[in-house]
């Protein structure tokens, strides 16, 4: 695998991201069965993510720090966060630019998939916060590059017409990950072997999507003398010249910051907020499973009701202003029925946003020529609220207010991020 051309072709396409109404290159869409396989790949890296972040990382660093769990917690996150921040563009950048014969995307999917394996198991017997933090950063890293090429691989493959749907079945992967991790950290019954299991399933979900081999190669006319100094400045993308860009990388921002701030102390939001009676792990696998449960009833219809229409600001809005009730019912209403009723209208409202927003945003990609890149630097608004969520919600809990004030604040977040999706003005 070589890393060969500088950024964008000669001549590439300023609106890379409708592409027509095709895929690159004007080639028929790749299908529904690479859809599903791209989907259970997808799958495999957010249950690399999400085991550990729901239920895992809490755990060790309770284990390792009792007394100063939140904080040990806030510092784990926030550095792989820090981490994913700068691993996601720059892995997309290099797909965009990777010469390999078997395509672009596929061999950071591979690479991707086993650097992740590696971390988690390095999380699995780690003996203290020090290695912890580091198995932690290596499986952002990897799977951040696994995450860039699968997303990019979209625009790559389906046509704009059909992006609700793509988008609607990579949000099914992503509530499944986030369900399929908390189950099998809670189902394991120690840490090690949590670890170990998430380790197992995102190795081997990626093997599908590889073995159908279905990539674009990158066309020789297409490669240029590779410059760092263009590679670098690349990643800056005017939101003078392409608005509509920055709108939808502010709004994505704000949704993800509210979510962040969410989920981050769903563990012990049940332990020190609403006195949960039973085991605070089967608490937040109950809750998560709510919340899949609505958002896998609403994710592909929505995505699919996108494309027929031709409409997606109407989804994006109204998505967001049901995930923003959902976080303030937690904040006024803090018993196990107030969570699961949130759980539920949660899932409802990110189920929509989940679908309708990642197909508002590969119609608004500046050039066809670096999709990877520049879907990198929107998921920047994906990795940067993990940065600043523990900053923020540290101190609210324990200073300003504890978890109502924390909630309240969320749904405040969201609910500016879902109005400024008016602002963008190239897309319905």
């Amino acid at each position: 695998m070589t890393v060969g051309p500088g950024a964008g072709a000669p001549g590439a396409a300023e609106r890379g991201g409708r592409g027509g109404q095709g895929c690159e290159g004007g080639e028929p869409w790749a299908g529904g069965r690479w859809v599903g396989a791209l989907a259970l790949a997808n799958l495999g890296v957010w249950v690399g993510w999400f085991g550990p972040l729901q239920l895992l990382l809490a755990r060790q660093a309770q284990h390792f720090t009792p007394g100063h769990k939140a904080s040990t917690l806030a510092l784990v996150t926030g550095i792989g966060a820090a981490v994913s921040l700068v691993a996601n563009p720059v892995f997309g950048a290099l797909s965009d630019r990777t010469t390999a014969r078997v395509g672009r995307r596929v061999p950071w999917v591979v690479a991707g998939a086993v650097g992740g394996t590696a971390g988690l198991l390095v999380l699995a017997w780690a003996p203290d916060v020090a290695v912890m933090t580091a198995g932690w950063c290596l499986v952002q890293l990897a799977l951040n590059a696994s995450f860039a090429a699968l997303t990019a691989a979209v625009p790559d493959q389906v046509p704009h017409r059909r992006r609700g749907m793509a988008g609607g079945w990579l949000g099914v992967s992503q509530v499944g990950g986030v369900l399929v991790g908390t189950a099998l950290a809670t189902a394991a019954g120690g840490i090690a072997l949590g670890y170990a299991l998430c380790a197992a399933f995102s190795l081997l979900a990626v093997v599908p999507y590889v073995a159908m081999r279905r990539d674009t190669a990158l066309p020789p006319d297409a490669q240029v003398p590779f410059s760092i100094r263009q590679f670098m400045t690349g990643f800056w993308i005017d939101p003078r010249r392409f608005p509509d860009f920055g709108w939808a990388w502010l709004t994505r921002f704000l949704m993800n910051l509210s979510y962040s701030i969410s989920t981050m102390y769903l563990l012990y939001y049940l332990t020190d907020a609403v006195h949960y009676s039973g085991d605070a792990d089967t608490g937040v696998l109950i809750l998560t499973a709510l919340d899949a449960v609505t958002l896998l009833a609403t994710v592909v219809i929505a995505g699919v009701w996108s494309d027929r229409t031709g409409r997606r600001k109407v989804f994006v809005v109204r998505s967001g202003l049901v995930i923003s009730a959902a976080t303030l019912l937690l904040a006024i209403w803090q018993t196990w029925t107030g969570a699961v009723v949130a759980s539920l209208v949660l899932g409802v409202g990110y189920g929509v946003y989940t679908a309708v927003d990642f197909a508002l945003l590969t119609d608004v990609l500046p050039s066809a020529a670096d999709r990877g890149r520049d879907l990198g630097v929107i998921n920047i608004a994906n990795a940067l609220p993990q940065v600043l969520a523990p900053a923020i919600a540290a101190p609210v809990v324990t200073r300003l207010g504890g978890y109502g004030v924390l909630y309240a604040l969320a749904g405040a977040i969201g609910l500016a991020g879902s109005l400024l999706v008016g602002r963008i003005r190239s897309v319905r």
